[in-house]
């Protein structure tokens, strides 16, 4: 396997939080990294057109658009409501010129996990003609277990991808997140199962902290935890990916320090970790 380099980082506009979009953009090319994912917070005050321009205009490639999903409901007007709520952001990452939105499935505590993933099936149903008429591939993310009572229902790669393979379109896919995933016994094979069927869309890194004190926003940088992130890599590397590692960090701790300072340990980490 291959040292990394910065051609391959892609950092999700989530990371430097504090940071406005024009700012992370501007920093993140004059640091050398070459993607950007963007969380729909970061577009609220600019748009998702003049945002792809400003992306666009800097050098950087937009990855993704974060994040669609959240479909189970108990009540049939929510699950109408979350359907319409995932077209509008089709229609804005197709301005944004984004390839893909990730889909943070959702899960409702008011039912049992099961009525939950099958409406999952089918909101994703209801919107894949759209995401095919506007070229937008939809990116099922699975989530660790702990956020299976009211954040998604799918929680182990084998599930995603079960998902994905029922549909057989080249519109909907997996992204595979070290965070959720690090600790399934099947990862490997489920990363080669992912690939072979053609559905790896997206890899996302950070780190698992051992002792960590925020179920959310304490996700550790590359290397403060316990994730071997170079044995993962070679495992999606070896489906044929050689798409971006996007850093995904959720970080109350590292988004109180000096943004400047913390993206300088994102791409030292990238480079040694990764």
């Amino acid at each position: 396997m291959e040292n990394i380099t910065l051609d391959r980082c892609c950092i999700h506009s989530i990371t430097t939080k504090p940071w406005e979009l024009s700012e992370a953009v501007e920093k993140y090319a004059a640091a050398g990294v070459k993607g950007i994912s963007v969380w729909q917070s970061s577009i609220e005050r600019i748009g998702p057109r003049h945002a792809g321009e400003l992306i666009r205009a800097a050098g950087l490639e937009i990855v993704s658009y974060v994040r669609g999903g959240f479909f189970p409901h108990a009540s049939s007007a929510g699950r109408a409501q979350a359907i319409d709520h995932n077209k509008k952001l089709l229609e804005e990452a197709a301005a944004l010129g984004a390839p893909m939105i990730v889909l943070v499935c959702g899960a409702s505590p008011d039912q049992s996990l099961e009525k939950s993933r099958e409406q999952i099936k089918e909101g994703i149903q209801a919107i894949l003609p759209l995401a095919e008429k506007l070229n937008v591939k939809l990116a099922i993310e699975p989530l660790h277990p702990m956020y299976a009572a009211d954040r998604s229902a799918i929680n182990t790669l084998a599930q995603a991808n079960d998902l994905a393979e029922y549909f057989k379109s080249p519109f909907v896919g997996v992204a595979v997140d070290v965070y959720h995933l690090w600790w399934d016994g099947d990862l490997e094979r489920e990363i080669a199962r992912c690939g072979a069927n053609g559905n790896l869309l997206a890899y996302h890194v950070c780190d698992w902290k051992v002792n960590t004190i925020d179920l959310l926003n304490d996700r550790g940088l590359m290397g403060e935890g316990c994730i071997d992130l170079k044995k993962i890599r070679s495992w999606v590397e070896a489906t044929g990916f050689n798409g971006f590692c996007e850093v995904e960090i959720f970080s109350n701790i590292h988004w109180a320090k000096d943004q400047n300072i913390f993206l300088k340990e994102i791409t030292n980490a990238f480079l040694k970790t990764v």
